[in-house]
């Protein structure tokens, strides 16, 4: 890991140019505008320098993610859609794309929903208990009678 050396105080130099740069935008801004109409993007470039020095998030400099940001928005995106397509044979309804689908017999077919999933694992836990009496979850059973 690489660690810069700190040059004006407690900055190293990256920090002290996000600093310098920004107070001279804010300068420029304050001269351009005025402080009535240059209020507000002298307040965002300066929270802007702010942050690029103080803010890490991840332990890594906001720069990098301001960086990569800028990369996504700026590449090409490919964009996929798979139609889901009915394959009628013999009688049976299938899916060609099985999400979330469960053939039941040769000629039913169910969509679990999370609702109808969970139910079913409860019903699983409950028969597996009763097949199982000693088993217990999440509790230890006292065998010592206290």
């Amino acid at each position: 890991m690489d660690i810069e050396d700190k040059l004006f105080g407690p900055f190293t130099f990256s920090e002290f140019v996000y600093l310098a740069g920004g107070a001279g935008l804010c300068y420029v801004l304050y001269e351009a505008l005025g402080l009535l109409l240059g209020f507000i993007p002298i307040l965002a470039v300066a929270a802007l320098a702010v942050a690029l020095v103080f803010y890490k998030p991840n332990d890594k400099p906001l720069v990098n993610m301001i960086e990569a940001g800028i990369k996504y928005a700026a590449q090409s995106k490919l964009y996929i859609w798979k139609r889901k397509t009915v394959k009628k044979s013999q009688g049976q309804a299938t899916l060609a794309n099985n999400n979330g689908m469960v053939k039941i017999s040769g000629e039913h077919t169910v969509k679990l929903t999370g609702g109808k999933l969970r139910d079913l694992a409860w019903s699983l836990d409950i028969l597996d208990t009763k097949n199982n009496p000693g088993q217990s979850f999440g509790r230890e059973e006292n065998t010592n009678g206290n």
